[in-house]
């Protein structure tokens, strides 16, 4: 049997700008599910997302290499162009089975229910794919649990929108096929040096997974929903052992939330030093996670964490408390001491709500410059799909809220014209490269990554400015009921 297995493009220019410019990562999920395909089979990866003619690229190969199954993995923004290549790839290969797995897909499975598509995959890939294949061979119904949705089956929408997807045993998932990729487009732009200069500014980088899940519940998080509040944590000696085999020397842990288990990571690092293995690592954690355990955090600047990306949201207290994060103002103060203290830089990710007024962007660049030098991002609270926030907002969208969830495009309405917020908003970012630790610190890096790295910055910044654009003209100088009114014209509406 012939596999290929496939990432979707993207069409928004926010998102192309962060890929070709900071950061791009491989498709790990699609090399773990690859990795659940037997290898008597003939597997691919099309990683669209890294290609300058995307759609052609896909049509050309599924002529070429006529795959027996395809599976699509989707994000929100992406499930649309999955639904129209699927179609037209069912129409070049009417034999071919179409399945389709990712976050979209296990939190709205209802929104693939289509004749050409065989089978919704919800959770782990590389279990589903494995179960499908052993069906399509045996001549069985593709799909026959609640991982598993066939469109065909009479109790689908029953099943999609009722009976959540089970969980498999952590220790079940294979480790990805990362042979099936060109891994020399993916990378990470990196800020940080203890020395004062940086031989690669860009350098590879690989992903890696050490657990799923997190079992907190912030207002604004789609996770603990798409994993019906499981969480899963992979061994310290398995950790260890993927991470001693990667020919990478930059590792970007993707762990929803890495440091919960504190025995665990402890664990991790002791290992890490103990077998001598010399990488640079990027994690996520909580502030207060660092602010209760900060030997930990030494000791995992002694194993090569370079750069910790913590979820701050906000210095403002009643913010915090709005977003369910259970963490508070003195907690984050704590923990950028802490990450300080100890060499390690801070990438701190900020909320900008859309009801934000002038001062609310004004005391966020108070906030932007005080903890410079770190690396600082900013994003749009955006109602997840599949979580009670999209619930509330559903009646309030300007605009698909699936195409433009991203979390930089904002989806309901805002304080002013959209134009005037991403004029703020785009400021802000500007700050922020200013605030950046490669131009404070003054890190020698080489003249063509400075060039890079300040083409690309601007590049992105103008991109950020000009979100405004995305939308209908007539809609940028309209605000709040403005915005929703107009809206409410378009017909936009949460189960488009």
């Amino acid at each position: 049997m012939k596999v290929l297995l496939v990432k979707p493009y993207t069409e928004l220019k926010v998102a192309k700008r962060l890929q070709e410019g900071f950061l791009h990562l491989e498709p790990l999920e699609l090399e773990i599910t690859a990795a659940g395909v037997d290898k008597k089979h003939i597997t691919r990866i099309l990683d669209l997302s890294v290609e300058k003619k995307p759609a052609d690229l896909f049509f050309k190969t599924i002529r070429e290499f006529c795959p027996d199954l395809i599976g699509f993995s989707a994000y929100s923004t992406g499930a649309h162009i999955v639904n129209d290549l699927a179609v037209k790839a069912k129409a070049i290969l009417p034999e071919s089975n179409i399945i389709i797995g990712g976050i979209h897909a296990t939190l709205r499975p209802y929104d693939f229910n289509y004749s050409y598509i065989s089978a919704v995959v919800r959770g782990e890939g590389a279990n589903a794919i494995s179960d499908i294949i052993k069906n399509l061979e045996a001549g069985n119904k593709i799909g026959n649990n609640t991982n598993i949705l066939a469109p065909e089956d009479i109790d689908f929408e029953k099943n999609a929108r009722e009976n959540p997807p089970s969980y498999v045993d952590v220790k079940s998932i294979p480790l990805p096929r990362r042979d099936l990729v060109d891994r020399s487009k993916y990378f990470c732009i990196w800020t940080h040096s203890d020395t004062g200069k940086l031989d690669e500014l860009f350098p590879r980088v690989a992903s890696l997974r050490t657990s799923l899940g997190c079992p907190f519940s912030c207002s604004f998080c789609v996770i603990h929903h798409v994993m019906n509040k499981a969480y899963l944590q992979r061994t310290p000696e398995d950790v260890v052992d993927e991470i001693e085999n990667l020919k990478e020397d930059y590792v970007y842990f993707v762990d929803d939330e890495m440091f919960i288990n504190i025995k665990r990571v402890t664990k991790i690092a002791q290992l890490l030093k103990q077998r001598n293995i010399q990488k640079k690592y990027i994690s996520w954690a909580r502030s207060d996670t660092i602010a209760k355990h900060p030997e930990v955090f030494k000791l995992w600047k002694e194993v090569g964490l370079d750069v910790v990306y913590v979820g701050l949201e906000s210095m403002d207290q009643k913010r915090l408390e709005d977003y369910n994060k259970k963490t508070g103002y003195e907690t984050n103060l704590k923990a950028i001491k802490i990450l300080k203290d100890y060499g390690i830089m801070l990438h701190a990710a900020f909320i900008v709500h859309p009801d934000f007024d002038k001062n609310d962007f004004k005391r966020l660049e108070a906030d932007v410059i005080a903890l410079c030098p770190s690396e600082i991002t900013f994003t749009v609270l955006s109602p997840s799909p599949g979580t009670p926030l999209f619930e509330q907002y559903k009646d309030q969208f300007i605009c698909n809220p699936f195409k433009y969830y991203d979390c930089m495009h904002t989806v309901i309405p805002t304080n002013m014209t959209i134009k005037q917020f991403y004029k703020h908003f785009g400021r802000l970012y500007a700050i922020a490269l200013r605030s950046n630790p490669l131009r404070v610190n003054k890190i020698k890096v080489k003249l063509k990554d400075f060039f890079r790295a300040v083409i690309f910055g601007t590049r992105y910044v103008f991109s950020l400015y000009n979100i405004y654009k995305d939308y209908p003209a007539t809609m940028h100088p309209l605000k709040n009921d403005e915005l929703l009114a107009a809206a409410k014209k378009e017909g936009f509406s949460h189960e488009e």
